[in-house]
């Protein structure tokens, strides 16, 4: 209970930590197809600087290069996406576990400006698992100022801003 054992974890941060591979693994489930398979996310069991708890850290495991690193280290686009993977991991674990609870809705707020539209293909992946999401009847939101995607979305809310007030319009292409 007090934390003397060979993680040095108290009960609290054990639990915890149980419940945080749960998600760790759903959101793998989620960033695999995202990242064409290239990355994973696992927990860290050493607390990294003073600011985390010991054992729940996140650790990034890159297969082009067969290491674990800090996730620091990714691109914004990257961060971007392994966030996401992160929130939708969490949501499949809400629901899984609290069979009561569904999750419809998903607004995702910027982002998107820093995927890459080049032979990578990171915003076709990041939009097609998004699209998956809207195909198993849930409703998801982005909050976006990249022209790019105004061209890809067909449903969806124009907000403009002038001087003299901001207007709404709704356009279904």
């Amino acid at each position: 209970f007090n934390a003397e054992n060979p993680q040095r974890l108290d009960l609290e941060t054990f639990a915890i930590g149980a419940m945080f591979d749960q998600v760790l693994k759903a959101a793998n489930l989620r960033l695999g197809p995202m990242t064409s398979g290239r990355y994973s996310l696992e927990r860290e069991i050493e607390a990294s600087g003073g600011r985390s708890r010991r054992g729940l850290g996140i650790k990034v495991s890159d297969v082009y290069t067969g290491k674990s690193r800090s996730p620091a280290t990714l691109s914004g686009g990257e961060t971007f996406i392994a966030a996401l993977a992160l929130a939708l991991g969490l949501s499949d674990v809400v629901e899984s576990v609290s069979g009561k609870i569904r999750l419809d809705t998903i607004f995702i707020d910027e982002g998107f400006g820093s995927l890459d539209t080049d032979d990578s293909g990171t915003l076709d992946q990041v939009l097609q698992v998004l699209t998956n999401l809207v195909s198993q009847r849930r409703s998801v939101g982005l909050i976006s100022h990249v022209p790019e995607l105004r061209e890809r979305i067909q449903a969806r809310l124009e907000v403009t801003s002038t001087n003299t007030g901001s207007s709404a319009m709704f356009r279904i292409d």
